[in-house]
């Protein structure tokens, strides 16, 4: 058990059989009585967010998560197939628990799966990624003296607004937390 002064960002805990994790974190001391802590957390097993409201003093359950390298190995169509880089186990996880994030995923790539027990709860991706841009709109002359973007598709489908200088066939590195270009490779 822990108090809930010591949520912080990334920390996970677990409340009547749930597992969540703390993506904000705000505490409230008013001038008298107990401090206020809220939290918006994301529940690990249905995926849906919530704001939580704790009084100083009450605690939750901690709970241990076991992280393990994989590889992206294919989509099968409902499933994303990886493999566990140490035991080469198969864990699949049903593509739409990925949401939007599937279209970083390229064959081969290595990411973490975060475990409680035999449960997958969540995984991470790494902070940059590098795709292949096979469709990239045709640079107008005059257009450089503004810092004026394009918009590239990559081989996965993700579309970046990239510089007026990346074209078809170029790799570029995206940072997976926001989706925006870093620098043509």
């Amino acid at each position: 058990m822990i108090d809930v002064n010591q949520l912080r960002n990334g920390t996970n805990f677990t409340i009547d059989g749930e597992i969540y994790k703390v993506l904000k974190y705000h505490h409230n001391k008013t001038g008298r009585g107990n401090a206020t802590i809220r939290v918006q957390v994301r529940n690990l097993r249905s995926g849906a967010t919530r704001e939580m409201t704790f009084t100083s003093g009450e605690r939750v359950q901690d709970i241990h998560v076991e992280t393990r390298v994989v590889e992206y190995l294919y989509d099968d169509g409902e499933f994303l197939v990886f493999m566990d880089v140490e035991t080469y186990e198969q864990p699949q996880l049903r593509k739409d628990r990925f949401g939007d994030d599937v279209l970083y995923l390229i064959p081969n790539m290595q990411i973490k799966l975060l475990f409680y027990g035999n449960e997958v709860i969540d995984y991470e991706l790494p902070p940059n990624v590098e795709h292949k841009v096979v469709e990239a709109e045709q640079a107008v002359a005059g257009n450089t003296a503004t810092g004026a973007t394009k918009q590239v598709t990559t081989e996965t489908g993700l579309v970046v607004n990239t510089p007026l200088f990346v074209n078809t066939g170029d790799t570029i590195r995206i940072d997976t937390r926001t989706g925006a270009y870093v620098t043509r490779v």
